[in-house]
Parts: C-alpha cells; structure tokens; sequence
C-alpha cells in the first residue's frame, strides 16, 4: 500500500519541507543524498561496484529476470518484448541467456532497433508502420503466435496486444512488467486463458533483495553486463534534461552523478 501512496508501509513519511510532507516513489527516493528505506529495499553490495552498478537494482533486475525467473523462457523458443526502453532491452539480454531462438523486439522508436538487435532480437517491428493490430502481425509471422510475451510499456493496449500475441497452449506466458495509471483497467475475454495462456505480473524480476549483491558480482566478473543502459551520464542540476529524456524516449538510462 505504502509503494502506491507515496507513504512507508507504515504509512508515514520521514521528510518534510517547510512543514508539509515529502511522498516517495516505489518506496525508496533515490533522489536524495540520504533517505529512509524498508529494510526489504536495502542491499549491502561490494564497495568497489562501478557506478553502472546501480542500474541493476531496478532496470536491469526486473526485465531480465522477468525472462529467467518469472516466464522462464525455455531454449529454443520465440519470445517477444513489448517496449524497447532499458527493462525491455534487459528483458531481451534475459530471452537470449535464456537460449530462446527468436526474440521480436516491438517499439515505436526505430532508433533503438539496432541496439535492441546488438542485445539479441532477431527483428524488430514498429506497430505504427501496420494497418492491423500488432499481435496479429507478430502470429502471423510466428505461425500461431509466440511462446512467450514480456510487456515493458506500461500501457493497457500494449499488455493485450502482448498477451494476444501468444499462441493457444499450455505453458505460454505473458509476463507483465510495465507501470499504468492506477486508474486504468485491465479488461480481457476469459477465453484468452482458458485457451492456455497465462498472465504473470512481476516486480524486480523474481529477484530477492538479498540477490542483488550477487547480480552486482557477476557485473564485476563480466559474467552480465549492463553497460548498455547508459545512456548518459548528468549531474543533478541537469536532472530536468534526464526526465525530457525519459519522456521523449530518447535514449534508454540517464545516470545522475551527485
């Protein structure tokens, strides 16, 4: 409940400016040069960890387990990811250290193509450039449909158009990561389910906190990289210039130095 209201889960906050309170986000404002966190939102990692290592703790984390751990993406298999941003592109980093043997990337900035490709997609489509629904493009194309869908764009019509574009059977999985507005609605025909499909949510990909210590390691072993998030590097007077980033989406992570 906290994570939805701005408040700790205990339904407080611990800052205030000029005496009115101060909310957070997701539970943890990282924007602030000290905060107060749920112990479950803390991780002890090596003291040596490059700065890039902070992409893992949410970004990284969640699309690319959202593949290893939630769908669990089989070898051999077709995937799609919906939203080519930094959880998508990690999502494909996790299709393809999964052994899946096609991954569609779908995204509407043309631009990203060439990296989501660089991570492991076999194709990309931008829905835009079709006169009908994206998922019927992507069953034709896959003879039926894929084995499994992530959804990394937040958006109602997104998350149907992946969940549509699975085929019919047991074991097929759309695993939904993107952020809506709580006032949107999810509204779909039980047969999409009763036909086989399955819907998952995941947060932080099926990670532990406690894992992240571990995923910041491999990091520094070269065992996975995420050096491909980075965008651009600002300061925090620039943050205004990191949130146009975000919105317009250009580029995929902005990492704020203090």
């Amino acid at each position: 409940m906290g994570t939805k209201t701005g408040l700790m889960l205990d339904m407080t906050s611990r800052f205030t400016c000029k005496g009115k309170p101060i909310y957070n986000l997701m539970g943890t404002s990282t924007f602030t040069e000290y905060t107060v966190v749920a112990d479950i939102a803390v991780a002890k990692i090596n003291p040596q960890a490059p700065l890039e290592s902070c992409l893992i703790g949410c970004g990284f984390a969640t699309g690319y387990g959202a593949a290893v751990n939630t769908a669990k993406v089989t070898p051999g298999s077709t995937c799609a990811v919906f939203g080519l941003g930094g959880v998508g592109f990690s999502a494909i980093a996790g299709c393809k250290a999964a052994g899946a043997s096609r991954i569609i990337g779908v995204g509407t900035h043309k631009e990203k193509f060439p990296k989501a490709i660089e991570m492991g997609a076999t194709e990309c489509l931008n829905p835009k450039d079709f006169d009908k629904p994206i998922y019927e493009v992507i069953c034709e194309k896959t003879n039926g449909g894929v084995d499994f869908a992530i959804e990394c764009a937040g958006r109602i019509e997104t998350m149907m158009n992946a969940l549509q574009s699975t085929y019919c059977g047991s074991g097929v999985v759309t695993v939904v990561l993107g952020l809506s507005s709580p006032n949107e609605h999810l509204t779909l025909n039980p047969l999409l389910l009763l036909t086989g499909r399955s819907l998952k949510g995941s947060i932080f990909g099926g990670f532990k906190g406690d894992e992240v210590s571990k995923l910041v390691d491999d990091y520094m072993k070269k065992k996975i990289n995420v050096n491909f998030l980075v965008s651009t590097k600002l300061t925090l007077d620039q943050i205004n210039k990191a949130f146009e980033l975000l919105t317009s989406g250009q580029g995929v992570r902005s990492i704020m130095v203090y």
